[in-house]
């Protein structure tokens, strides 16, 4: 059964197979420059006639038997340019072939030319044959021992033949312990179809991925091409839900941090793969001289945006990076994805001399404030606890910022800030309102706003993965909710482009895209899984939610950047005194655990910074009294 299959499944594509016409003319004349100077070897330059007129009558059949052999071990249908030891190996197998056979007519006198005429003309023949393929390259054996190895328990077809996929082919060729074997692989480009890479063949488009597993016996499939957008994905997804294959997606170039591709590169596919949107190549010379030689602080350096926003920088080679976070379990693990020359803090924003102290020790020349808590409902059943490290914790870091004589600081936002109706965006709104006032002279003090962050620890994509691990149902708030999405990596990259622009007092908002509804959200991962019988129940808005996000507002007059995907705003700013007034109610509040008083006055800042962009402060403190129940 299975040799009719295969049979049915390679003789199409070896008629279809295309040849390198060039590349054959050349073995032709290799052949017949190889024998005639085997010949002048023979006789030292001087040749008899009736050998002349032998080797004429010859050259013919041993050009034939010579390219016939190489047709036969696929030498016409290679990609050269990335070629293997496998194509070495097929070289040397088709010229000593091809020499047996030229060797056997010789003794068999069917042909009239010296017997070491003839062994040195194949021989010969062979070397120009690997020197036109391989020019200078050098041949290499180390796969000598993958036969003898026991066969990996994973089978692949990568997807792609680009740059990437071959780094990856090669590093699966050369490494056998890694556990996957690469048979096939299918790429869109009509171009590739027939050839092969690496000694694997390529099939032809993604629509074979079915047939080739199945021929093949595959197991998994690859998606080998970073630049893949999510239209591509979402194809190899669902030919790898018909064939019953695991899906590993190679990462992009800034995930590896430029490193060469290899099988522990490889992750799981996720939403994030199928939603994200495609990375626009940019400029990074600004963010180079931004962060190159720098010391760089990251607060929140163990969360999800702190830890790739840490990743990112690493890659541009700052002088110092030093990560702070209160949990030490998070900054142990992304300290293990950093260079050896990161340093942590174990130290908690709320602590306003532990803070000032890590900024006298450290002194930074660029910080990225990205500790928060972040929780929707958690932050409504603990205001308290919110304002504590959002607000207060965020003045300590600004505070201790301006003292040290840091230039560079980059505050992170949320859309949630904008007309907030839950207790985390009216604090992130008021932190922006910190930052901007109290930025020095001359510095480049920004607020970077953006959505939400796909996989990030506790958001929605875990969430609906563990449910659909355990069964279902995967529970959705309303058949109406939407949020933005945006990756972590995209994101951070953003993140460091925003503040590469600032020039002091800058609001930017990312492009987020179009906003994705949490129901189409929920039900392609339970495509993605194939878990067909998970249900969707929803719940119900939980207090502070909204159906839909705004990443400004209207007065919020927005203008280009030097980046398509990032945007200038005018920010409405409180007047100093009242927000340091208020701030200080805040403290108050939080320190006696009023966590209702502190709401109230919480939301009247808020309505406050809505209102004006300066605001009297005797009119502000009495508002804020009022507002406040004393």
């Amino acid at each position: 059964m299975r040799e009719s299959r295969v049979v049915r499944w390679l003789v199409p594509r070896v008629t279809e197979m295309r040849v390198d016409w060039p590349l054959v003319l050349l073995d032709a004349a290799l052949v017949a420059l190889a024998y005639v100077a085997a010949m002048f070897l023979r006789f030292e330059g001087s040749v008899p006639p009736e050998y002349v007129r032998s080797l004429l009558f010859a050259l013919p059949v041993v050009t034939t038997i010579h390219l016939g052999a190489n047709a036969a071990w696929g030498l016409y249908g290679c990609v050269w340019a990335q070629a293997s030891v496998d194509e070495a190996r097929r070289v040397v197998t088709a010229g000593a072939f091809a020499g047996l056979v030229v060797l056997s007519l010789v003794l068999a006198r069917e042909l009239h030319v010296p017997l070491l005429s003839a062994a040195s003309g194949s021989g010969l023949s062979l070397l120009l044959f690997a020197g036109a393929r391989f020019q200078a390259r050098v041949f290499s054996f180390r796969r000598a021992t993958v036969e003898s190895i026991d066969e990996p328990p994973h089978r692949a077809i990568l997807v792609g033949a680009g740059a990437s996929a071959r780094v990856l082919l090669r590093s699966l060729q050369d490494s056998p312990a890694d556990g996957i074997t690469p048979l096939a692989l299918v790429d869109d480009d009509p171009r590739l179809h027939g050839r092969t890479l690496g000694g694997v063949p390529v099939l032809g488009g993604l629509e074979e991925i079915p047939a080739a597993a199945a021929l093949y016996g595959a197991t998994m499939v690859i998606i080998a091409a970073p630049e893949a957008g999510s239209e591509t994905i979402a194809r190899v997804a669902a030919a790898a839900l018909e064939a019953d294959l695991a899906v590993k997606i190679l990462p992009s170039w800034s995930e590896m941090l430029g490193t060469a591709a290899s099988a522990q590169d490889l992750r799981d596919l996720d939403i994030t793969d199928l939603l994200g949107r495609k990375q626009i190549a940019t400029d990074l010379s600004d963010v180079r001289a931004m962060l190159a030689g720098r010391r760089v602080l990251i607060t929140g350096g163990g969360g999800s945006i702190g830890s790739e926003i840490a990743r990112q920088v690493a890659a541009f080679e700052p002088s110092e990076l030093i990560l702070l976070d209160n949990d030490e379990t998070h900054l142990h693990d992304t300290l293990a994805t950093l260079p050896a020359t990161a340093k942590q803090v174990l130290a908690d924003v709320r602590d306003r001399g532990r803070i000032e102290q890590a900024f006298r020790s450290w002194r930074p020349d660029v910080v990225f404030h990205a500790a928060a808590l972040k929780h929707v409902p958690v932050l409504e059943d603990h205001p308290c606890e919110g304002i504590a490290t959002n607000i207060l914790g965020s003045h300590n870091v600004i505070r201790a910022a301006v003292a040290s004589g840091v230039r560079q600081f980059v505050l992170i936002s949320t859309d949630k800030a904008v007309e907030p109706v839950n207790v985390m965006g009216a604090t992130k709104r008021v932190c922006e309102q910190l930052l901007l006032t109290e930025r020095p002279a001359g510095s480049a003090f920004s607020v970077v706003r953006f959505g939400n962050v796909l996989g990030s620890r506790g958001s929605v994509v875990p969430s609906f993965l563990r449910q659909i691990r355990q069964g279902g149902p995967v529970t959705v708030t309303h058949p109406d909710v939407e949020r933005f999405f945006m990756s972590i990596p995209e994101a951070s990259h953003l993140v460091l482009h925003a503040a590469a622009q600032s020039t002091g007092g800058d609001l930017f908002m990312l492009d987020m895209g179009e906003p994705v509804r949490i129901l189409d959200l929920a039900r392609r991962m339970i495509e993605l899984s194939g878990r067909a019988d998970v249900q969707v129940r929803f719940t119900g808005l939980r207090p502070g939610e909204k159906l839909s996000e705004e990443l400004s507002e209207p007065d919020e007059r927005s203008t280009p950047t030097r980046h398509p995907s990032v945007h200038r705003l005018q920010p409405n700013v409180i007047g100093a005194s009242a927000l340091h007034a208020a701030v200080d109610e805040l403290a108050a509040m939080v320190h006696e655990q009023r966590d209702e008083d502190a709401t109230r006055c919480l939301f009247a800042l808020v309505d406050d910074v809505r209102a004006t962009s300066t605001i009297d402060l005797t009119d502000a403190t009495a508002a804020l009294a009022v507002r406040s129940g004393r």
